[in-house]
């Protein structure tokens, strides 16, 4: 099965978002805008004020941030990250932040990562090292 492309705003880039374990997805904040809203409840056939309620909450001085729940790797990851395949389950429906990150031809974290896993000879290396098992 191939893998299906991660579109970017930048032209070329010097990652692939399906060779990480979604830590742009572990930010503590994603913002939500009224539009990013209307978008998710539509890709969820739901309607606003449902989407609103059930998926998002006020908090960081925020009208609006993605809920998130337990992850392995990351402590806490997007409530709508899904944790076998490590990928996301809204992608047609994502917020705008979520499109267009990172921003930029390179992914700070896909680089670290790629740096790790070649010195571990490992090609799905996830570092978990800050979890101190003491």
């Amino acid at each position: 099965m191939m893998k299906p492309v991660a579109k970017t705003t930048a032209a070329k880039t010097n990652y692939d978002c399906f060779d990480c374990p979604g830590y742009c997805c572990s930010y503590p904040v994603i913002v939500l805008t009224k539009r990013d809203v209307t978008r998710l409840a539509k890709h969820l056939e739901l309607d606003f004020d449902t989407t609103e309620k059930r998926y998002t909450r006020k908090d960081h001085g925020y009208k609006r941030i993605m809920r998130r729940k337990p992850d392995a790797h990351f402590a806490r990851i997007c409530h709508f990250f899904d944790l076998e395949e490590r990928r996301c389950t809204i992608y047609k429906g994502r917020p705008a932040i979520c499109r267009e990150f990172p921003g930029t031809k390179a992914c700070g974290y896909y680089d670290f990562l790629k740096f790790e896993r070649v010195g571990q000879e490992d090609e799905e290396y996830i570092s978990t090292t800050w979890h101190d098992e003491d």
